[in-house]
């Protein structure tokens, strides 16, 4: 066979295999289930030597706040996870939030009532103040998702 009959072969072959639809169709329910619980993932790049003084800071406001939302049922859990290799790729913390599905995250006016009488106009203030303030100086916020678990059967 010519270097142009083995090209040929070559091309004809990859055009088949491209043209034709994968076989491997998976089933929601049949081959694997999606969770009722929805989990907000916020990645976080914090600047460096900075981790310490962003912990300080989330302990006043998105883990106090997080207390209180799971105090009142709002939210099923939270989490912080912190990179090992920290000035590593596009992000070195996550911030994770557990809800118990996707109605817990639509708008509710009592829910809103609730949590801002037991989170205080004190917080609020001093919240938004570390928000403002702090915040934008040692950290960039690079992507928010929202993930459902996947268990494949």
């Amino acid at each position: 066979m010519n270097i142009l009959t083995k090209f040929g072969t070559l091309a004809a072959a990859t055009f088949l295999a491209s043209a034709v639809p994968a076989q491997a169709q998976l089933e929601i329910y049949d081959d694997y289930e999606v969770s009722d619980a929805v989990w907000s993932i916020s990645t976080v790049k914090v600047d460096a030597n900075m981790g310490d003084y962003y912990l300080e800071g989330l302990r006043s406001t998105w883990i106090a706040s997080n207390e209180v939302a799971k105090k009142l049922g709002q939210i099923e859990d939270y989490s912080i996870y912190a990179s090992e290799f920290p000035q590593s790729g596009e992000f070195n913390m996550l911030l994770i939030v557990k809800f118990a599905n996707t109605a817990d995250l639509a708008p509710n006016k009592a829910k809103y009532d609730a949590f801002m009488k037991a989170w205080g106009e004190t917080k609020v203030k001093e919240s938004r103040q570390i928000s403002k303030d702090l915040y934008p100086t040692i950290r960039t916020i690079t992507g928010d998702y929202l993930m459902r678990k996947v268990e494949v059967k």
